[in-house]
């Protein structure tokens, strides 16, 4: 089996909880509001890298939605190579020769015009009896 899949994020509008940090009175405002979002078979939120040094926090919009008065924002979508972890205990370096080595092998070559993107897949149930979540890593890849 192999440890990497590719998935596709379609085009999308995306409800951003702007930049900041964990513990931020905006973050938690918006882990709230997304936390209260009946739950799906995939997690629909993504968290990447602000523009200054902190994080945004994203949700997959849908036509009609309350968004708790956070802006909605065009999403360039593309082809993700996703890996999966425990959540803060990533071996980043590791993780990333394991991805470039699929994609290599695979075809596929780093989108740098893109963020990486990360979310907890874990249900919170789950995340009870294990302790930990496992999170998926997403790298943005383009057909070489």
């Amino acid at each position: 089996m192999q440890p990497i899949r590719i998935i596709e994020i379609p085009d999308c509008k995306m409800v951003s909880s702007g930049e900041g940090r964990f513990g931020d009175g905006n973050f938690d405002r918006f882990e709230k509001w997304f936390a209260g979002l009946p739950r799906t078979i995939h997690p629909r939120d993504y968290l990447t890298d602000g523009k200054s040094g902190g994080y945004c926090w994203l949700y997959m919009y849908e036509d009609g939605m309350d968004t708790a008065g956070f802006e909605v924002a065009d999403f360039r979508g593309g082809l993700y190579a996703v890996a999966t972890d425990i959540d803060q205990k990533t071996n980043v370096k590791a993780m990333d020769r394991a991805v470039n080595k699929f994609l290599k092998a695979n075809g596929f070559v780093r989108d740098n015009s893109r963020k990486q993107l990360g979310n907890i897949i874990t249900p919170p149930e789950a995340q009870k009896v294990m302790g930990y979540n496992h999170m998926d890593y997403y790298t943005p890849v383009k057909v070489r």
